[in-house]
């Protein structure tokens, strides 16, 4: 990825065939829809941004796709109304059950949609109002299918929690999402701040709700029916990241179990299409295995303190363990891909410790998380079924400081948590003791992690 990237920046920019706007009859038709679910906190102001953007009002449509239980739903109906007698094109769709829960929603808006092309938003985005000129445009190219933006982050600095989740997010659609789409390796439609061709969707086989990542699904169903995808680095979509450890919690779960899930409907089919490159279904193996990294992270975990105890009270295995360090080496190359992301979306504001002191955080962190995203994993992995359960947001961004009136689900994964974060203790303790220094760094990230996790989770949350 890292090696792809940089040729990338190295590489003379080809320029892609696109829509001529100042033709009138060049400008196609767009449906936009909004999918949301008891948001009451974010829907209204997701909706008059969205009615805000710049496009002729004639080519496009807006669908607010309710599947809201609470009293939002009456308000966001009285929204749409409200904009309807200003003159937009916006319609109101509430469905009575959440079959197929998202993509069921993003199905029934779709078969009555009139756009040529399908832009998607979730609740906590906020695009900018020349969104659709920078993206529709690429559509010229009769084979692209999708256009994906990248995430921008409206609460980075709300605390350490978004700070991570904007520096692990930033990996993936720098380094990763540039990297994939520069080979032509298959990428992924991240759910929202993107466009469909309508035709992509339709011959790709609709939404389908049976995994927990539907975008990731389609994202692969369409690529291996040679449909195209563009991303767009530099188009930024600005969100909002989860302030709560729970909602922090249930969104990787989401994700991590949907990657899992999709792994095991979509890998066979990646392996046996003859006119993919080798090279790329190699990428696509392990880009759909990915989530699974967790499982192993937990794991070696686990290990590490019997290790650590062995490779001091038996001299007979050094030899091995040497060998076993030079793996230790992967983790330097860990360190690099993150730093040239952080590099490249911080420009000269980039700090070395700043950096150190992010990376430390965000690989401690996503450590605490194993036990969640493993669990997530298995469950995945063994097609065990569970509702999509979606990410609270709380308009972080206007509301500076929130008071979170959540009840506490305490869980068997928090005391787990626990056990592992004196289990770690331990490790750091043994490694005074034992005068055995090695895996000291590892063990107290393992500690700050699960120590952060379950603080968090059961205390504070926020």
């Amino acid at each position: 990825m890292l090696f792809n990237f940089l040729k990338w920046k190295k590489s003379k920019k080809v320029k892609s065939p696109k829509f001529d706007f100042t033709k009138p009859d060049e400008i196609p038709v767009v449906s936009i829809q909004l999918p949301i679910y008891n948001e009451k906190q974010v829907a209204r102001r997701l909706i008059t941004q969205i009615c805000q953007l710049n496009y002729p009002k004639d080519k496009l449509e807006i669908q607010v796709l309710d599947d809201s239980t609470d009293a939002s739903a009456q308000k966001n109906k009285a929204l749409v109304e409200a904009f309807q007698q200003k003159g937009i094109d916006i319609i109101y769709l509430h469905r009575k059950n959440r079959v197929g829960f998202k993509a069921g929603a993003l199905k029934e808006g779709l078969a009555v949609a009139k756009g040529e092309f399908i832009a998607i938003f979730d609740a906590d985005f906020l695009p900018k109002q020349d969104w659709l000129y920078k993206t529709v445009p690429y559509f010229k190219d009769e084979k692209i299918g999708v256009v994906q933006t990248r995430w921008g982050h409206l609460n980075k600095d709300y605390s350490l929690l978004t700070k991570i989740q904007a520096f692990a997010l930033d990996f993936h659609f720098v380094l990763e999402q540039v990297g994939r789409n520069f080979r032509n390796h298959f990428i992924n439609f991240n759910g929202t701040a993107g466009i469909w061709r309508k035709k992509c969707i339709l011959d790709a086989g609709n939404w389908q709700g049976d995994t927990l990542t539907e975008d990731l699904d389609l994202s692969y169903r369409a690529q291996l029916k040679n449909w195209k995808f563009k991303y767009l680095l530099d188009v930024i979509t600005p969100a909002e990241l989860p302030v709560v450890i729970h909602a922090a919690r249930s969104q990787q779960f989401r994700w991590n179990k949907g990657a899992a899930e999709n792994f095991q409907k979509n890998y066979s089919y990646v392996l046996k299409q003859k006119d993919v490159k080798w090279v790329t279904k190699i990428h696509a193996f392990f880009h759909l295995l990915n989530s699974s990294l967790f499982a192993v992270v937990l794991a070696l975990a686990l290990l590490s303190v019997p290790i650590l105890l062995i490779k001091a009270n038996s001299a007979a295995y050094h030899v091995l363990f040497y060998i076993i360090a030079f793996f230790g080496l992967s983790t330097l190359v860990f360190i690099l891909v993150y730093a040239f992301t952080y590099r490249k979306i911080e420009g000269k504001k980039a700090s070395v410790w700043k950096f150190a002191g992010l990376f430390f955080s965000f690989f401690s962190i996503a450590m605490g998380m194993s036990v969640n995203n493993t669990k997530a994993v298995i469950e995945g992995h063994f097609g065990k079924k569970s509702g999509f359960v979606r990410t609270p947001k709380f308009n972080s961004v206007e509301n500076k400081k929130i008071h979170i009136k959540t009840k506490r689900n305490l869980s068997w994964e928090n005391g787990i948590e626990f056990i592992l974060m004196v289990y770690f203790a331990f490790g750091i303790y043994s490694a005074f003791q034992l005068n055995e220094f090695g895996l000291l760094p590892f063990h107290l990230m393992l500690f700050f992690g699960f120590s952060f996790v379950w603080y968090k989770s059961v205390f504070k949350m926020s």
